[in-house]
C-alpha cells in the first residue's frame, strides 16, 4: 500500500458533527436564493440544463476514471478524484458565472437540479466508479461502503436544507431576502474557519504529502471545465450558456467531497487532501477563466 494510503486525518467526533451542521446550513443559505421557476425553466428550456447535467454526472465521473488510469496515483488519491467528481456544483458557481457574462439564470437551474440528482448520483457514482477502478475497489471493500447509508446522509445534508429554504423564500419571501445575506456570510465564515482548524491539527501531513495532488487536481479541474465548455459547444449552444455549463461542471462541491469523506472513509488522507486541494484550486481557476471571460466580448448569435 502507498504512504499516503495509510494517512489517516486527526478529526473530534463532535467536530464532524459540526460540519454536517455546517454544510446543512450553507445548503439552506443557498436554497433562499431558488425558486420553483428554476426548475420550471428547466422544462421550459431543457437542452442546456440535460447537456449540462450530462456532462456532470455522466461524462465527468467517466473522465475522471480515464485519469485515474492515466496518472496511475495512490488508490486514496484516486478515490479522492472519484469523490470530487460524484459531487454536484458548488453554488460559487452562480457566482463565476456572472462574473463572466455567462446565462445566471441556466447556471442557478442547473445547481439546483445537481443538488436534488445528488442526492442519488453521488453514492452511485462513486459505488460504480470506484469498483470498477480495480485500485480503488480493494479500499471500498475494506472499508465496506453502503451506497444507501451515503445517499440518506447526503439527503439530510441537502435535500431538507433545500426543500425548507425554498419553501421559506415561496411563503415568506420578505423573511427569506433579510436572511439572505447574513446566512450566506455566516455560513461561509464558519466553514472556511472550519478548514483552517480541522487542517491545522493534521498541518504535517498536509505540507508533506500536498506535492502529490497538486499537479492532479489541476489537471483534473482544466478536465472538468473542458468537458462542460465543449460538451456545451457540441450541443450548438449560445455562448452565455457554453461560459456556465463550464463552470456548472468545473467547479465542484468540494464541502460534501470533504464531509463523505470523514463519514465514510475516516478521513482518508489522500482522498481528504484532494478534497481540500480542490476546494483551494477551482476558486483560482474560476477567478482566472471568469476574468478573461468577462473582458471578452460575446458574440452575437445568429438564428
Amino acid at each position: 500500500m502507498n504512504e499516503v494510503d495509510q494517512i489517516i486525518l486527526n478529526f473530534d467526533p463532535k467536530s464532524l458533527l459540526g460540519l454536517n451542521i455546517i454544510l446543512a446550513i450553507i445548503m439552506f443559505g443557498v436554497s433562499l436564493d431558488l425558486k420553483l421557476d428554476d426548475f420550471k425553466r428547466v422544462f421550459r428550456q431543457p437542452k442546456g440544463p440535460i447537456i449540462g447535467l450530462m456532462a456532470q454526472f455522466v461524462l465527468l465521473p467517466a473522465f475522471t476514471y480515464l485519469l485515474t488510469l492515466i496518472i496511475d496515483p495512490a488508490p486514496s488519491i484516486a478515490l479522492g478524484m472519484i469523490m470530487v467528481s460524484s459531487c454536484p456544483g458548488g453554488n460559487m458557481s452562480n457566482f463565476f458565472t456572472h462574473f463572466a457574462k455567462g446565462n445566471t439564470a441556466l447556471s442557478v437551474s442547473m445547481t439546483s437540479i445537481s443538488t436534488v440528482m445528488a442526492i442519488v448520483m453521488t453514492p452511485l457514482n462513486i459505488s460504480v466508479w470506484g469498483n470498477i477502478n480495480p485500485h480503488t475497489r480493494s479500499l471500498l471493500h475494506q472499508i465496506n461502503l453502503n451506497p444507501m447509508d451515503m445517499l440518506f446522509t447526503i439527503f439530510l445534508i441537502l435535500g431538507i436544507p433545500l426543500v425548507l429554504g425554498m419553501w421559506l423564500s415561496t411563503k415568506k419571501p420578505k423573511l427569506a431576502e433579510k436572511l439572505k445575506k447574513p446566512f450566506k456570510f455566516a455560513s461561509l465564515l464558519f466553514f472556511f474557519s472550519f478548514i483552517i482548524i480541522a487542517f491545522s491539527a493534521n498541518i504535517d501531513n498536509f505540507l508533506k504529502y500536498i506535492k502529490y495532488v497538486m499537479y492532479i487536481v489541476v489537471i483534473h479541474n482544466l478536465t472538468a471545465l473542458a468537458l462542460g465548455y465543449f460538451s456545451a459547444k457540441a450541443g450548438r449552444l449560445p455562448e452565455k450558456d457554453m461560459r456556465a455549463i463550464t463552470f456548472e461542471v468545473g467547479i465542484q462541491n468540494s464541502g460534501l467531497a470533504l464531509l463523505l469523506i470523514f463519514d465514510f472513509f475516516n478521513g482518508l488522507g489522500g482522498m481528504a487532501l484532494i478534497a481540500a486541494w480542490w476546494g483551494i484550486w477551482h476558486i483560482v481557476a474560476g477567478l482566472i477563466l471568469g476574468t478573461f471571460w468577462s473582458k471578452k466580448k460575446i458574440k452575437t448569435e445568429s438564428l
